[in-house]
């Protein structure tokens, strides 16, 4: 393949990618896998996750699931729903898992985020809690040693 060959390769595949996280972004509550996803831009699994992780930074999963996580921080801010119906809302189908994984992300579980995070965005418009409040993977929480 010639250099220009590659080029053109590597930005279809780019754009596939993009379709991949935008899919992501929209549907975020749907059941998702990364076989759907890359069945979806015709590219294998195994592919996709690789490319993805190599353009984003992270596989498709973990970007899934810190976009369920993201909009279950806004509906506990909100304070109407329990952490099961959040979960549920968001597309998570094990109440464990999503609890974990909130926990890896935000520091704290879901119940005690609901209870601090009203406190703490009290008055501060929703655009900017979401961004103040934004799980990002770097800034996970700090695994603590255990003796």
């Amino acid at each position: 393949m010639t250099r220009s060959a590659n080029a053109e390769a590597r930005l279809r595949d780019l754009a596939r990618l993009r379709r991949v996280r935008d899919r992501i972004d929209r549907e975020y509550a749907q059941p998702l896998d990364v076989e759907a996803l890359a069945r979806g831009v015709n590219m294998s699994a195994g592919h996709l996750s690789r490319e993805f992780r190599r353009a984003y930074g992270e596989s498709p999963y973990s970007y899934l699931m810190t976009r369920r996580i993201e909009r279950a921080m806004a509906l506990l801010r909100r304070g109407d729903l329990s952490v099961t119906e959040v979960c549920f809302e968001v597309g998570c189908s094990s109440l464990g898992t999503f609890s974990t994984r909130f926990t890896e992300l935000v520091g704290m579980p879901p119940s005690t985020y609901r209870a601090e995070a009203a406190r703490a965005t009290e008055g501060m418009p929703p655009c900017v809690a979401k961004q103040v409040t934004r799980p990002i993977r770097n800034r996970e929480a700090p695994t603590t040693a255990r003796g």
